[in-house]
């Protein structure tokens, strides 16, 4: 069986994400589909949409045949490695392809930009450092020093400085370092960019901009045109067992206390916090009655919306430096869903994969484990605060979907 495997939030799962499966089933001529994807906090830093189980069934319900999760530490990390997560996961599952949205659309440009780096890389990383000594975030000081590098030749290289062009290299880069056998596909995105708001007349939107049009609207009635029918069902179904979608303004009473009740030298031990930016922190949450007016606060040149987010993260699930860098690769895969098809696959292949397929996560006591399982927990009190206790341990409760 040729399996070509994805690395995915769904947040939620719309018809982008259904292109973006149908054509990577189609270039790779795969029989089966299986996605990595992140649970309950996401790599921009916030809360998921909606909970993991719901994700998974509208990725199985619409062309994915196994669902498997991130670890927590990769999927709320930064580009470099969360696609480390994602790409080892993929390559222990013995896949045969990986593929990726993007706005270039065409893999030998991202395989040239990554050899010209590899052969620059210490003349990279000075440029790099320099940069971010300028103030400007990574992600800008890497594509300066890309802009720098590129020569004038007539060859083709990837535009490093959109979204899913970033992404993608990093899933090559990875590829590359775990010396994977995994063949690399991308795909064209099609009409709506990263953060783009939704448009009239199109089928086509952002995750972005459908999160935005339901909480501006409190209501999915506005998003049926740009999402397949069970994922409009899934949304239907949360909507009716809880009192909001996540977010950080829905999180932000629990987030602003858990700020609050630290100290600025215990602020500091929380992963990506850096640079003093604790203080910051605790001064913006004692004045700031919403979560809005609290990134307005702490967003600067030097600190992206995203890298704050991910800070917040953090602090809330308690997740330390000391934590992240105990931890180096993944060490397990935690099955969330399947087909009929995915379970096939896990029959057949099985005694080939480079880690343990975990269905029960009462089978394995693994600290990265217990981080997603905690996280779990947190994103459950947070929704909908005591009334949610009932939900407390749901990850020992809910054996993996099956379609």
């Amino acid at each position: 069986m040729i399996a070509t495997g994805v690395i995915v939030e769904y947040n939620p799962f719309h018809n982008g994400h259904l292109h973006h499966i149908r054509q990577s089933r189609k270039e790779t001529n795969a029989d089966i589909v299986i996605a990595v994807m992140s649970g309950h906090f996401l790599q921009r830093g916030e809360p998921a949409f909606v909970d993991k189980w719901s994700r998974t069934r509208m990725a199985l319900a619409s062309g994915a045949d196994l669902v498997v999760e991130l670890p927590y530490v990769y999927a709320t990390a930064q580009a470099s490695d969360f696609a480390k997560g994602g790409i080892s996961i993929l390559d222990a599952l013995c896949c045969n392809y990986f593929s990726f949205g993007s706005e270039e659309g065409n893999i030998i440009p991202f395989l040239n930009s990554y050899s010209l780096l590899q052969e620059h890389n210490d003349t990279l990383q000075q440029i790099i450092k320099d940069s971010i000594q300028t103030g400007i975030s990574y992600p800008q000081a890497l594509n300066t020093a890309y802009k720098q590098l590129v020569p004038m030749n007539g060859q083709s290289f990837v535009d490093l400085s959109k979204p899913n062009n970033i992404l993608g290299f990093h899933y090559i880069e990875a590829a590359y370092k775990i010396r994977s056998k995994m063949k690399a596909v991308t795909i064209q995105r099609i009409k709506a960019g990263f953060h783009d708001t939704i448009e009239v007349d199109s089928t086509i939107a952002s995750a972005t901009g459908i999160r935005q049009a339901v909480f501006k609207e409190a209501s999915i009635d506005g998003i049926v045109s740009y999402m397949p029918q069970a994922s409009l069902k899934g949304l239907d179904e949360w909507q009716q067992s809880n009192t909001t979608f996540g977010s950080w303004e829905a999180f932000w009473p629990l987030l602003r206390f858990t700020i609050i009740r630290h100290t600025p030298q215990e602020l500091a031990s929380f992963a990506e916090v850096t640079e003093g930016i604790e203080h910051l922190l605790l001064r913006a949450a004692k004045e700031s009655e919403s979560f809005e007016a609290f990134m307005k606060k702490v967003k600067s040149k030097r600190y992206t919306w995203t890298r704050i987010q991910r800070m917040l993260t953090h602090i809330f699930t308690g997740f330390t430096w000391q934590r992240l860098k105990s931890f180096k690769q993944p060490s397990y895969i935690r099955l969330l869903g399947m087909t009929n098809n995915g379970q096939k696959y896990l029959s057949l292949k099985k005694k080939e994969f480079k880690l343990p397929i975990i269905s029960r996560v009462a089978s394995l006591d693994d600290a990265m484990l217990m981080q997603d399982i905690h996280a779990t927990d947190l994103y459950m009190l947070a929704l909908n605060g005591p009334e949610n206790t009932k939900r407390m341990g749901l990850d020992y409760k809910t054996p993996p979907i099956r379609v």
